[in-house]
């Protein structure tokens, strides 16, 4: 891609024949080599500033669990964040949660522009291609989902809520989803928590599905609920069961309205 001897993207459970698409922007923690590291220790690039902990082993199990492709992002947001524009004054952080980023200070507008070439382009032309292609596989419009986490404490501040599902212009899944959640009851959920689209964590649904008139959802799980292979693969099949029963009602209220 581009000439980059590492891909932007990687396509999951290509042959999946869902009417779900599944993106994780945020799937990977790996630097390219000629960025030497961004001059940042290991302890920043395992942590959550270089990616989002458990958010891929849950991306990965909900494709295999629900027969839908998954686009997930092969190369960490400290280079280029892929849930970002170009324009976004964080889409190529010099500081990242406590972490200063030496490798990102100062960066010239063509630099800017390079990483932005080399990791956003690819990446979203990927996500374009997988949904136009499970649009015709399907013969019907798809649902986006995007997968994130978040860190169990932000600036000293300890966060109780387990999932947020959130929503750009479109509520309709995320509000659903929260319902099904709360009838349930194993998961404290909130819509629009610990984002919001004012936040511009909504960049990947507008994009992709805003701009289609498809349904979407953006889904962020608390890491520490997902940090293991079995924890992860735990939390898969609950929101594949949420979001299978979402679908559900989904259809039926569109087959009520026709």
């Amino acid at each position: 891609m581009l000439g980059n001897a590492w891909p932007a993207a990687a396509l999951i459970g290509a042959a999946g024949t869902a009417p779900v698409v599944l993106v994780c922007e945020h799937a990977s923690h790996f630097i390219p080599p000629s960025y030497d590291g961004l001059g940042v220790a290991d302890d920043a690039l395992r942590s959550h500033a270089a990616w989002d902990i458990g958010a891929l082993d849950v991306a990965k199990c909900l494709s295999t669990l629900l027969g839908a492709p998954l686009v997930a992002g092969q190369v960490s947001r400290l280079v280029y964040d892929c849930n970002r524009p170009l324009e976004a004054p964080d889409c190529i952080p010099s500081r990242s949660e406590v972490f200063d980023i030496p490798g990102n200070a100062d960066l010239s507008t063509a630099a800017k522009q390079h990483r932005f070439n080399t990791v956003h382009t690819p990446f979203h032309t990927a996500v374009d291609q997988v949904i136009d292609q499970q649009i015709s596989r399907t013969g019907t419009p798809v649902l986006l989902v995007t997968v994130h986490s978040f860190t169990p404490i932000y600036h000293g501040q300890r966060r109780t809520l387990d999932i947020g599902y959130l929503h750009d212009r479109n509520s309709d899944i995320a509000t659903a989803a929260v319902e099904v959640e709360q009838a349930n009851g194993t998961y404290s959920t909130a819509i629009n928590e610990p984002y919001a689209a004012r936040d511009g964590v909504t960049y990947t649904l507008a994009k992709h599905a805003e701009a289609r008139g498809l349904n979407n959802v953006m889904i962020e799980i608390r890491n520490d609920l997902i940090d293991t292979p079995a924890t992860a693969e735990a939390m898969a099949g609950h929101l594949a069961s949420t979001l299978t029963s979402v679908m559900a009602k989904n259809t039926t209220s569109e087959t009520a309205k026709t």
